[in-house]
């Protein structure tokens, strides 16, 4: 499948522990995504029209109206990079 740079490195940041936190706008729609590390950091390529492509595709879910995290889907189909540390 056809994933962007930025789609792999927030399914790679998300496969390593972090999340996606969310705002949501008075009409319940999401108005703003921030990807957060394991380590707390933000990802700054994380962007709505990114997360709006990884939850069409089904690789980010949200349960119980947590922060969104990867689903198995996401784990399949990201590729494996290794960590600059």
């Amino acid at each position: 499948m056809n994933i962007s740079k930025a789609e792999q490195r927030v399914l790679h940041v998300l496969a390593q522990g972090g999340a996606l936190h969310f705002e949501r706008a008075a009409n319940g729609k999401i108005r703003d995504i921030i990807c957060f590390t394991r380590d707390g950091h933000v990802l700054a390529d994380c962007t709505l029209d990114v997360f709006e492509r990884l939850r069409r595709r089904r690789f980010v879910r949200s349960r119980s109206g947590r922060p969104y995290a990867i689903t198995r889907a996401g784990l399949v189909s990201v590729r494996a990079q290794l960590d600059n540390r």
